[in-house]
C-alpha cells in the first residue's frame, strides 16, 4: 500500500514558527489517517535557506519509506510550501505531490506583509529575486494539485495572493481548490474557535479534496 506522509510548514512571518499551526494541525490531519509531521525549517535567514532545508526535509521523509508527500503551509509557511512545490532545481526526491496552502503568503511582489519579504529576501530585494520567489509566477503545467483558502477580511496577509495563485493555476491547467471565506481575522489554523464564521468549513472540504485525490479512502455511496 502507497505510504503518503504531510510535512506542515507553520506560519509566523519567516521569524518564529506558530505553535498552533504546528502540532494541533498535525494531530488533526492524524485523526484523518494520515502519516504527518511538522516542521520547524529555518527562521530569521536569508533565501534558499528555507527552501535547501524543506527540501531536505522532504529527502529525509522518503529516506524513511514516504513514497508520496505532501506541503501544507500556513501564512509564511504558505509560502515556504508553494515555493518548495513549484521552484526549479528540485531532483526527483524533492518534488512534492500535493500541496495545501492557509491563508498564505504567496507574492512577493505585493506590498503585503512586508516582514515575510524582508525576512526572507532583504529589504532591498531586487525585482528579479522578488519574482523568482513569487510562487504565482513559478507555476506550471506540470505542478502537483493545490488546496488554497483565504479570507476576505484577512488584513495581514491580503485576499489578493490566494487570487493571483489561483489564477496561474488556473491559466497552467494545474489541479487545484480555492476557497474564499467572507470573514475571520488572520492566523485561524483549524478555525475552530467562537467567531471563526464559515472558515470552519476548511477542514471539511480540505478533506472531501484530499479524498477525491486519492489520500484519503472514498467512503460508500
Amino acid at each position: 500500500m502507497t505510504r503518503d506522509h504531510v510535512i506542515v510548514l507553520p506560519g509566523g512571518g519567516y521569524t518564529r514558527i506558530s505553535e498552533n499551526e504546528s502540532a494541533p494541525i498535525v494531530s488533526w490531519l492524524e485523526s484523518l489517517g494520515l502519516s504527518a509531521s511538522y516542521f520547524s525549517y529555518p527562521v530569521n535567514t536569508r533565501h534558499p535557506a528555507v527552501l535547501d532545508a524543506v527540501r531536505g526535509e522532504i529527502r529525509a521523509r522518503r529516506d524513511a519509506g514516504a513514497e508520496r508527500i505532501a506541503l501544507l503551509g500556513f501564512s509564511a509557511g504558505g509560502h515556504a510550501a508553494g515555493h518548495s512545490a513549484l521552484a526549479p532545481g528540485a531532483t526527483a526526491r524533492e518534488r512534492v505531490d500535493l500541496a495545501i496552502l492557509c491563508y498564505p503568503v504567496e507574492s512577493m511582489m505585493l506590498p503585503t506583509h512586508q516582514v515575510s519579504r524582508e525576512t526572507l529576501l532583504g529589504p532591498d530585494a531586487s525585482l528579479d529575486l522578488r519574482a523568482a520567489t513569487s510562487v504565482d509566477l513559478l507555476v506550471t503545467p506540470d505542478a502537483p494539485p493545490f488546496f488554497v483558502w483565504h479570507t476576505a477580511e484577512d488584513a495581514a496577509v491580503a485576499v489578493q495572493h490566494s487570487y493571483l495563485l489561483g489564477m496561474a493555476l488556473a491559466a497552467a491547467g494545474v489541479r487545484h481548490a480555492l476557497h474564499v471565506f467572507a470573514k475571520g481575522r488572520h492566523g485561524l489554523n483549524l478555525a475552530r474557535a467562537k467567531g471563526d464564521g464559515d472558515a470552519r468549513q476548511w477542514t471539511d472540504l480540505c478533506s472531501a479534496w484530499l479524498r477525491e485525490e486519492g489520500w484519503l479512502p472514498r467512503t460508500p455511496s
